[in-house]
């Protein structure tokens, strides 16, 4: 059986994947779930199935009867052998020191890769990691020739003020669409990633897969409501507000008060209440944008989980 990663993502997750299993010291046995990778690993299930395949056609990973994961005997060794030997962890770290340095205007619109390396003091493997998953997030895009531009993103209070006024006017409505159509299999996989980000410990870069969260759950609202307008303006809303999220600062409780809201949104949707989901999803928002007026640092690092 060959399960060769078929692009680039997958390739990449199979290597983070393994930067789990060693950096968290994962014990043969222990057992891991599609929902949870994906959840820490910030992307959808659909690729992280395809990595599982591989690893467990290499032997690191093995299904047993009852379908669930477990890391398989051995699995060390055999991460070893796969020349991956940088851990998801590190390139996290390095992506949310650039969200921050970008934030905080330390990082001008257009760079050079032989600049970041001295930056950040990484290896060219290692940048070109963090590179490739920025312009899958439409968060750099190559230049002619050499270097690469940063996009536009939410970086000064007016307009992250604008943001959340117009969000604020859009996400509730779009639970008011005519052909709102709630995906039951989509609903189940969204409120799993809720709770176990709540179970999880909180790390330094929780920040990342907390964003990603979010941005799936507010994106997956938009969608049910079949107006591809909605889900338009959400998604383009989401990729300005990528960084300045990604530089978390209010700690795990916040967090949990985020997801909170987030499944009580989901409990009055799944028993049809769109009208009550709508007004939980504009108190959610507005509170949200209280604390961006709030929060007012010289570097201006701010972000809410909305």
């Amino acid at each position: 059986m060959n399960c060769t990663p078929r692009s680039r993502l997958q390739g990449e997750l199979v290597r983070r994947i393994v930067g789990l299993i060693q950096a968290d010291g994962l014990a043969p046995g222990t057992r891991i779930t599609e929902v949870g990778l994906a959840d820490r690993l910030t992307v959808s299930r659909t690729p992280v199935r395809t990595a599982l395949a591989y690893l467990i056609d290499r032997g690191l990973v093995e299904r047993r009867e009852d379908r669930s994961l477990v890391i398989a005997a051995g699995a060390q060794a055999l991460a070893r052998q796969l020349d991956l030997d940088e851990p998801s962890g590190d390139l996290d770290r390095l992506f949310v020191m650039v969200a921050q340095d970008r934030i905080a205007g330390r990082l001008p619109d257009e760079v050079s890769e032989s600049d970041l390396m001295r930056r950040y003091s990484v290896s060219r493997r290692m940048l070109q990691r963090l590179l490739d998953r920025l312009a899958e997030l439409v968060l750099v895009e190559r230049k002619p020739g050499h270097g690469w531009r940063f996009r536009p993103t939410i970086a000064d209070a007016e307009a992250r003020a604008e943001s959340y006024r117009f969000r604020l006017l859009v996400e509730p409505a779009a639970l008011a669409e005519p052909g709102f159509r709630l995906d039951r299999a989509w609903l189940a996989e969204i409120r799993e990633r809720h709770e176990a980000m709540m179970a999880a410990p909180w790390r330094e870069t929780s920040s990342i897969a907390l964003f990603e969260m979010n941005a799936d759950f507010h994106e997956g609202l938009a969608a049910a409501s079949g107006n591809r307008y909605f889900l338009s303006a959400v998604q383009q809303q989401n990729r300005l507000r990528r960084f300045t999220c990604y530089d978390w600062v209010y700690g795990r409780e916040r967090m949990v008060v985020s997801c909170r809201e987030h499944l009580e949104i989901m409990d009055r949707l799944e028993l049809g209440d769109r009208e009550i989901a709508a007004a939980l999803l504009r108190r959610h928002l507005d509170g949200a944008a209280g604390l961006n007026r709030g929060l007012r640092s010289s570097e201006g690092r701010l972000s809410a989980a909305a």
